[in-house]
């Protein structure tokens, strides 16, 4: 029998109103070849499903302790009591990491949930059953599937599969994207998005490989070829304390854009903020996650006023 394609994801968000035009499901893809340190779903970076721990669920070793008992490898210790969200004194699992090869056995074993697997496989059968039981919603309200990430197109044939499969069907596609990928893959998704979410991180090339991993010459060259091939966009800019939340920045943005602009539905500013500190933890990472303030609501506006005057549409998210 032939192996049905399937494709890697995180989580499937349903009534989703924020990645994209009117109500839609959006389908998160696992595995991106950038790491961004502010990432707010640090689960969508590794390509393999992994675990996860969620401190809030946890009985503790003296009333569980199951975990410590079955993984394969010795990656669970006891660790120091710690004081939990009642006050109470709790020995906590220590997950070593590096020991740990991501087998479940310890989320099996988990009768409070705590230690979960991130990353679940689906066919693409699967999903688009999932959307036609939606899509009286998507007519509704000019809604549709979004398929998004990490990276949703480094999982090209899943990604091109399910496109095609929702267009047949009559539904609205949008493909959120770094743009980081090579441009035969986009070339391909392109007869089938009827919108790319695009991620315009940071302009300056040095900085952005320096912070985020790599240069962004291919990304701004691929916003290019969408806009030349007849693609439409919302523009989407992580406004990040430090990094890219300067007049002299947005100025960056405001030429580039403008080579583009009449491909550009809305620039979506989403400021920075602290949502992705908690899922981190839960992946029991010991590098530190980036933390910085969001940015004050006076200067979003000043961007925005920014953009505008460059005769974009421009929605603070």
């Amino acid at each position: 029998m032939e192996k049905k394609l399937t494709g890697k994801t995180y989580d499937i968000q349903g009534f989703s109103v924020q990645d994209g035009p009117g109500i839609r499901t959006t389908v998160f893809l696992k595995g991106c070849p950038l790491r961004c340190p502010w990432c707010h779903s640090p689960e969508s970076q590794a390509f393999h499903t992994e675990l996860n721990w969620m401190s809030i669920r946890c009985l503790g070793l003296d009333e569980c302790g199951k975990c410590l008992d079955v993984c394969p490898n010795g990656a669970i210790a006891r660790g120091p009591y710690k004081k939990n969200a009642k006050d109470e004194d709790i020995a906590y699992p220590d997950v070593d990491k590096s020991k740990c090869d991501d087998c479940g056995a310890c989320a099996k074993a988990c009768k409070a949930d705590a230690l979960y697997m991130c990353g679940t496989d689906y066919t693409v059968d699967e999903i688009i059953h999932r959307l036609l039981r939606d899509k009286p919603f998507y007519e509704e309200s000019g809604g549709g599937v979004t398929v998004s990430g990490g990276e949703c197109l480094s999982q090209p044939e899943f990604t091109l599969e399910l496109l095609k499969r929702s267009k047949e069907n009559g539904i609205h596609t949008a493909v959120d994207t770094t743009g980081f990928i090579k441009w035969e893959i986009i070339e391909k998704v392109l007869p089938y998005t009827d919108l790319f979410l695009y991620d315009l991180k940071c302009m300056d090339s040095a900085l952005h490989k320096q912070v985020i991993g790599v240069p962004n010459e291919l990304i701004l060259e691929n916003a290019k070829k969408i806009a030349q091939a007849g693609g439409r966009f919302w523009i989407r800019i992580p406004v990040i304390t430090m990094l890219n939340d300067s007049k002299e920045h947005f100025d960056l943005y405001c030429d580039f854009l403008s080579e583009i602009k009449d491909s550009i539905d809305i620039v979506q500013l989403l400021p920075y903020h602290k949502m992705g500190i908690s899922k981190h933890d839960r992946l029991m990472k010991k590098e530190k996650i980036f933390v910085v303030e969001p940015p004050s609501d006076a200067l979003m506006e000043e961007h925005k006023a920014r953009l505008e005057a460059c005769g974009l549409k421009v929605r603070i998210h």
